[in-house]
């Protein structure tokens, strides 16, 4: 049923979920700050040892919610869950191809329509139809994204940049999965996944997987804390919030990225980066703010 929001099906714990997005995205946002304290590990190195510690962390959530029937909740997610699984998997493979062969500035602009695909994606195979204020909301963030990276759009390759659409479509598919099945318990997924990446990551590392203990605690941090956090709340808050309006966090996650390094490695951004990521900032909040007035917690 469509109301006068223009919403299918909407959620009383809208608020809620508003707030564990946020607080998710700002937690996941932290990672490009623990990627530049990496020593010497490369990125499959990364990526193997990130997805143990992420599989980790989620089966203790698991378990703790379930007890010792926690593993048959594996079967539970039926093929949908092993799709959405793989598609994740691929979109983080994809992530790491597209930002190893091309610019950070290019892979970002291509992510940023994640929102956008995820949106045509919902109202195509779910019906859902977001309100203009969402709309609005995205473009305006879309543009800030745009102007924090005006700088580095000219350089990087074709296959890169490829990568990256495949990410950004990856993502946007497993996101209209997880809120299509949005009433049966996700987390198995995010296990499979890492299993995934895992196992592809040590094709290619197998015979050297030996890093420091620095970067091993920093990739454990990155796996078993900040991206187990935004994971797990992102599928909590997928019962509450349109597919499109989940993806839209995502942006604020790009653009405080570059904050928390210049805060604390000194890494100064450019003026282009301080201003746009001040219209994406406004943008994300001020459209939580205002549904926080009209949903309740």
């Amino acid at each position: 049923m469509i109301s006068k929001h223009g919403f299918v099906d909407i959620s009383p714990r809208r608020g809620y979920a508003m707030v564990l997005m946020l607080l998710g995205s700002i937690v996941i946002s932290f990672s490009g700050l623990a990627i530049r304290n990496i020593e010497t590990a490369d990125n499959w190195q990364i990526n193997f040892y990130r997805s143990i510690a992420f599989g980790l962390s989620i089966s203790i959530v698991l378990l703790f919610r379930y007890g010792k029937t926690g593993p048959q909740q594996l079967k539970g997610i039926g093929l949908e869950g092993i799709l959405a699984a793989m598609l994740l998997a691929s979109a983080s493979i994809s992530f790491l191809l597209a930002i190893t062969n091309t610019t950070v500035a290019a892979t970002t602009f291509t992510l940023s329509s994640i929102p956008f695909l995820t949106a045509i994606m919902a109202w195509l195979f779910l019906g859902e139809r977001i309100g203009k204020s969402t709309i609005l909301t995205i473009c305006i963030a879309a543009a800030g994204i745009t102007l924090m990276f005006v700088q580095g759009f000219g350089s990087g390759t074709l296959y890169g940049n490829f990568m990256a659409l495949l990410c950004a479509i990856g993502f946007s598919s497993y996101a209209i999965i997880i809120r299509r099945n949005r009433r049966l318990e996700m987390l198995p997924t995010l296990i499979l996944s890492n299993l995934i990446m895992m196992l592809v990551a040590l094709v290619f590392t197998w015979n050297n997987l030996l890093i420091s203990w620095n970067d091993l605690l920093i990739c454990f941090i990155l796996g078993g804390l900040l991206s187990a956090t935004v994971n797990t709340l992102f599928l909590i808050a997928a019962k509450h919030l349109f597919a499109a309006e989940l993806t839209l966090f995502m942006l604020l996650e790009f653009t405080l990225g570059p904050i928390w390094v210049w805060i604390f490695v000194n890494e100064v951004p450019t003026s282009w980066t301080l201003v746009g990521g001040s219209i994406v900032i406004s943008a994300v909040l001020l459209k939580s703010v205002s549904e926080l007035h009209n949903w309740s917690f």
